[in-house]
């Protein structure tokens, strides 16, 4: 089984999108009350299409409305938050239907007879709506590492498709920035090892120093942050020309208390677990490294007990980790188990402010 079926498994309920549940459930209804007729396909599949897409765009107004109620400061009023209560922000206009009608042209769901509308087919949808609405004002995007640009634990490949794409945006005058939670401290070469591919691509293509200075690298989730020079090497870039105080308050004392709990409540896991593993300490991450293969359910246990106890130790039990004053994330890796001080969210938003790029802005 890959790592990608092994990380956060017990988890994997809780992180599931009520928004995407609640068209899935809105979509159900037309494909079972409106089957295929075997001697009318193309009149009902665009039947079907236009059935789906009028869903879309309902849904399109229920965000619009979402918003408006937003800025108005009583954004709970809206039908969508009380549809969805856990609904978020919105900080677009999402053309639900116009990217409903580009996914099915190339995809044919409305011409699906057993198989309906599905989680992936409406992320991809959602997905679409929002590069059409922020293509205009893009000034930043963002990404994952492992499994979004490379594989987990690999090196970015030499010929990855994904460097031409790339590089098209940093030409645009985008930033690109990859965001993720490998934390090697300051030391750029690993991190140059891991975009090696990558690096060499910018070179290959002779960026511009102008150009290559929108590429940016945020490790340990927020914590060190690099930027690429005109050689194609990466620059580290001290916390103090641009860490936030509202959005990283916390001192070095107070980090290292909250790993010391970390540390602890993962040693109790070994030993309670009977695990074959080294715990190892870094600057702004602790993490259990096994010598021998593990159990997602193990890997799960280590999580959730380093979790609970980081809350208990911030006096909010009850809270998420990004709710406590030092926010931290405390995951299953896939083949290990980290905790990290921050989160990719803090990192965002850390560029968003040293670039100057709104949220309308920023594409993650």
């Amino acid at each position: 089984m890959t790592s990608q079926y092994r990380v956060n498994y017990h988890l994997r309920s809780h992180k599931r999108d009520n928004l995407i549940e609640f068209i899935k459930g809105m979509l159900l209804t037309p494909f079972v009350l409106h089957p295929h007729d075997e001697e009318s396909k193309a009149t009902q599949e665009q039947e079907n299409a236009n059935r789906y897409a009028g869903i879309f765009g309902s849904i399109e107004m229920l965000i619009d409305e979402h918003r408006e109620l937003l800025q108005a400061g009583i954004p709970t009023h809206s039908r969508l938050a009380k549809l969805v209560p856990s609904i978020g922000t919105f900080f677009t206009r999402l053309p639900l239907e116009a990217a409903f009608r580009h996914i099915n042209r190339t995809n044919r769901i409305s011409a699906r007879k057993h198989v309906p509308p599905s989680f992936n087919d409406i992320r991809r949808i959602l997905n679409m709506a929002q590069v059409m609405a922020i293509a205009p004002e893009l000034q930043l995007v963002t990404f994952d590492g492992d499994m979004t640009l490379y594989a987990d634990g690999q090196n970015f490949a030499d010929d990855s498709p994904l460097t031409v794409l790339l590089i098209r945006l940093l030409r645009q005058g985008i930033n690109v920035a990859i965001v993720t939670a490998a934390g090697y401290g300051t030391d750029a070469m690993r991190y140059e090892q891991r975009l090696s591919g990558l690096l060499r691509g910018f070179a290959k293509e002779e960026l511009t120093p102008t150009q290559v200075a929108r590429f940016y690298v945020l490790g340990g989730e927020c914590n060190f942050l690099f930027r690429c020079r005109a050689d194609y090497r990466l620059e580290f870039i001290d916390d103090t020309m641009y860490a936030s105080s509202s959005l990283r308050s916390w001192t070095d004392t107070q980090v290292q208390q909250l790993l010391d709990v970390a540390e602890a409540e993962l040693a109790d896991c070994v030993r309670r677990l009977g695990i074959n593993a080294q715990i190892l300490r870094k600057p702004r991450a602790v993490g259990l490294v096994p010598h021998e293969e593990l159990t997602r359910e193990q890997l799960d246990e280590c999580a959730l007990s380093s979790q609970m106890a980081l809350l208990r130790s911030q006096g909010a039990p009850k809270s998420e980790p990004c709710d406590v004053p030092i926010p931290f994330c405390a995951f299953n890796g896939g083949s290990d188990c980290w905790v990290d001080i921050g989160n990719k969210l803090i990192g965002v938003q850390i560029l968003q402010e040293m670039i100057g790029s709104p949220p309308q802005a920023t594409l993650h």
